[in-house]
């Protein structure tokens, strides 16, 4: 019986750094997400976080698509650092915000070039085609930074 209990030295230090690595990441993910939300918010007509509330199909499904391309994007810049935590968690907020400009600025230029009008689409009761189209395009363009990064 006291074997199955008997742990290797330091097992609970190496427990409290995951359990703070963890919560770190977690947190520097949710800024990221909270900072692409702001952004996609910023660069759309209308209130995004009013018409999600509301449960706006178009609203919900492009914010849906925004949240995990930025997941995307810090779950490589995580698995891409090895090394000290200082330089994973430093490494993922720049990825992160860069990503976040590359998304923003893409998404806009294929909307622009599509002609998608996406104050419309956002805001219309029922589920338009164009939403999914600008979902791919988050989606699509999260993988292509998250590979970028690696």
């Amino acid at each position: 019986m006291t074997a199955l209990l008997a742990l290797e030295p330091g097992f609970f230090g190496t427990v409290g750094r995951g359990i703070g690595a963890i919560l770190l990441y977690a947190l520097i993910g949710l800024l990221l997400m909270l900072l692409g939300f702001w952004a996609i918010d910023l660069t759309t007509p209308g209130k995004l976080n009013r018409m999600v509330r509301e449960g706006l199909p178009n609203a919900v499904v492009v914010t849906s698509a925004g949240m995990v391309s930025m997941a995307l994007i810090v779950v490589t810049a995580i698995y891409s650092v090895s090394g000290a935590l200082a330089e994973g968690l430093l490494a993922s907020l720049i990825f992160g915000l860069v990503g976040i400009v590359a998304q923003v600025l893409a998404v806009r230029l294929l909307e622009w070039v599509t002609g998608i009008d996406i104050g419309h689409v956002l805001a219309a009761p029922d589920l338009k085609p164009q939403a999914w189209v600008v979902a791919a395009a988050h989606v699509a363009l999260g993988l292509v930074v998250a590979v970028a990064i690696l």
